[in-house]
C-alpha cells in the first residue's frame, strides 16, 4: 500500500484521511482499538500523527483490508510478529521507489 505524504514531523487528521481515502471516524476507531496508535493532541484536541503513526496505520490497513484479519487478529499479529512487520515496512519503501520510478518514466 503506497501512501503519498510529504516529509513532515506531524500530519493532520485531514491529511491522513485524504491519504488513506477514509473517513475520520475510521481513524478514530482504529485509534481506540489499537494501542500502537497514539497521535499527539494539541490544546484544541486536534490529532497530529507522526511518521510512526502513519506506518502503524499502513500496517493495520494492510492486515485488516488486504489480508482480511479481524481486529483482534490484527492486534495479536502486530504484537507477536514484529519481524514480519519490519518486512512490510521494507515492502512499503520498495513500493515508494517503484512509484517514483514510474513518475520519472512517465515524464520522459
Amino acid at each position: 500500500m503506497y501512501i503519498e505524504l510529504p516529509e513532515k514531523l506531524y500530519y493532520s487528521m485531514g491529511e491522513v484521511t485524504k491519504a488513506f481515502d477514509v473517513k475520520p471516524s475510521l481513524i478514530r476507531f482504529y485509534e481506540k482499538e489499537f494501542d500502537v496508535l497514539k497521535p499527539k493532541k494539541n490544546a484544541r484536541g486536534n490529532r497530529k500523527f507522526t511518521r510512526e503513526d502513519i506506518n502503524n496505520l499502513k500496517t493495520i490497513f494492510y492486515l485488516v483490508k488486504e489480508r482480511q484479519f479481524t481486529l483482534e487478529g490484527a492486534r495479536e499479529y502486530m504484537k507477536s510478529h514484529k519481524e514480519d512487520i519490519s518486512n512490510f515496512e521494507i515492502i512499503s519503501k520498495l513500493e515508494f521507489v517503484k512509484a517514483e520510478l514510474l513518475k520519472i518514466k512517465n515524464s520522459l
